[in-house]
């Protein structure tokens, strides 16, 4: 990374201050800008105006999610801000990633942007707030460590105008324009102190937290661009997991990392990065839910636990796990527990589909988990049947956790929605979600044989509700262990 950022605001000449500060490093190398310096800056650039921009591919989607959510909150004011950057030590930040609700609605991805939709006779005028090039009169270009010969060129606010078809404004005046106008007003809060700030009286806490939850149930049902979407997610997670089992040996030489690392690198170039951190968990560690340390060894003979997904350019990400033997084999216990998974999957999978109910999936998975603990003799069936294990949930001290979610711009999709909504709801077609059973059997756990203890066991696929039953979109990974141990033989080095 390049060591200087030219002097801050306070250092520039007469004439390179800009309205705000310009943000540059403390203890570069040059103190001051020379008047001859700042005015070649000034000059000799050519006109780089993008002209005759198509708008976006999601274009008239985004226009049908903001018609739905005006319809619902008619007469006032709507705001969802894409949120900041923000530090991840001392001067460098970390990768933005903007706010799923400010997505969904406009298309864009830019920090700092707010979508505003102002009441109108007829619905909203809604608006973009961005920020627009940086400024080359004043310097702000090359002077500004956020300038565009540091971090990239911004969209010109004409440009993004073509580009979302919608009005756009300059950001830096958004909340002194917002607080000047004042009338019932809703914010998606968390993202712009600022801005919630500046809103101040006008916002009521829970008339936001009722707009958060209609926004995040909006995302429900999936248009048939983000079920393109998906599909490009789970066909990219399907390189990578490819890719990950023909380089299995550099992780045996190395650790999870090499895993990791392998699986990272086909998300960037597939798409965005990974939905998700992902989970690399060899031996032991795949009894950790979320073990994303990814540190350990990697030793043949055990198994490895890899959950991961790639985040598409347009921020919708895969959701898929797979649990391979390292070596290339299961052994006899090993594939009994996979196995046991395999068949809880199959028959959550079958329960997907419109009419039934949200949770059909998970208990059908855990019906046959619990009937697999009893046959195997860990719980008792001299003392418990099968449905008073499930009544008590006796099952879960193995299973942990829920069998499913919704899956769409966030791996954990639309989870402030209602209840009602999700999780006590019926399944409709172009809902998109997981279903990922799982058996866990802990190193200190000695409720169950030493030969159980430190393997776990997850399979997890991405699953559309279609008009007359689902579609696997994650498909392209095999599932039933000797399909596994083919496809891993077929890809060994």
């Amino acid at each position: 990374m390049t060591e200087d950022r030219t002097p801050a605001v306070s250092d520039n000449p007469e004439g390179l201050a800009a309205e705000e500060e310009i943000k540059g490093r403390k203890n570069g190398l040059y103190s001051e800008v020379s008047d001859e310096l700042a005015a070649s800056m000034k000059t000799g650039w050519a006109d780089t105006e993008l002209r005759g921009l198509e708008p976006v591919e999601q274009a008239p989607y985004t226009a049908a999610r903001r018609a739905a959510l005006s319809a619902r909150f008619p007469g006032e004011r709507l705001v969802v801000p894409a949120g900041h950057l923000r530090v991840r030590a001392n001067d460098t930040d970390y990768a933005f990633r903007a706010a799923s609700e400010y997505v969904h609605l406009s298309g864009d991805q830019s920090e700092d942007a707010v979508l505003v939709g102002e009441p109108a006779a007829e619905g909203h005028a809604f608006s973009l707030y961005l920020r627009p090039r940086s400024d080359r009169e004043n310097g702000e270009f090359w002077l500004d460590g956020y300038g565009e010969l540091w971090v990239g060129r911004r969209y010109s606010l004409a440009e993004a105008e073509l580009r979302y078809g919608l009005p756009c404004k300059d950001v830096r005046t958004a909340a002194e324009e917002l607080a000047a106008a004042p009338g019932p007003t809703r914010i998606v809060r968390g993202y712009d102190e600022e801005l919630e700030s500046a809103l101040g009286e006008q916002l009521d806490a829970g008339k936001d937290e009722e707009f958060k939850v209609f926004l995040s149930g909006l995302r429900l049902v999936k248009d048939a661009w983000e079920v393109a979407e998906l599909r490009a997610a789970c066909t990219a997670t399907v390189k990578g997991f490819t890719d990950v089992v023909r380089e299995l040996d550099q992780a045996v030489a190395t650790s999870e990392r090499w895993i990791e690392g392998t699986f990272w690198r086909r998300a960037r170039v597939e798409g965005n990065d990974v939905g998700y951190g992902s989970i690399a968990a060899a031996g032991p560690h795949a009894t950790t839910l979320h073990w994303v340390r990814n540190d350990g060894d990697v030793r043949p003979g055990e198994l490895l636990l890899l959950d991961a997904g790639v985040e598409t350019a347009n921020l919708y990400t895969a959701d898929v796990t797979r649990t391979l033997p390292i070596n290339g084999r299961f052994d006899e216990l090993q594939r009994r527990i996979y196995d046991a998974v395999f068949d809880a999957q199959e028959a959550g999978i079958a329960a997907v589909r419109p009419g039934g109910r949200f949770r059909d999936f998970h208990d059908a998975a855990q019906r046959v988990l619990a009937e697999r603990l009893l046959a195997w003799g860990l719980i008792d069936s001299s003392v418990y049947d099968l449905e008073k294990v499930l009544e008590l949930g006796l099952q879960r001290r193995w299973t942990l956790h829920g069998t499913g979610h919704m899956l769409g711009l966030d791996v954990h999709d639309c989870a402030h929605a209602r209840r009602e909504s999700y999780v006590d709801a019926e399944l409709v077609s172009g809902m998109v979600l997981t279903v990922e059973p799982g058996l866990y059997f802990q190193l200190d756990d000695l409720t169950v044989p030493e030969e159980y203890r430190g393997i776990g066991v997850r399979i997890e696929d991405d699953i559309l509700v279609t008009a007359d039953g689902n579609e696997n979109l994650s498909a392209g990974l095999p599932r039933r262990a000797e399909e596994v141990e083919a496809w891993m033989a077929g890809l060994a080095r």
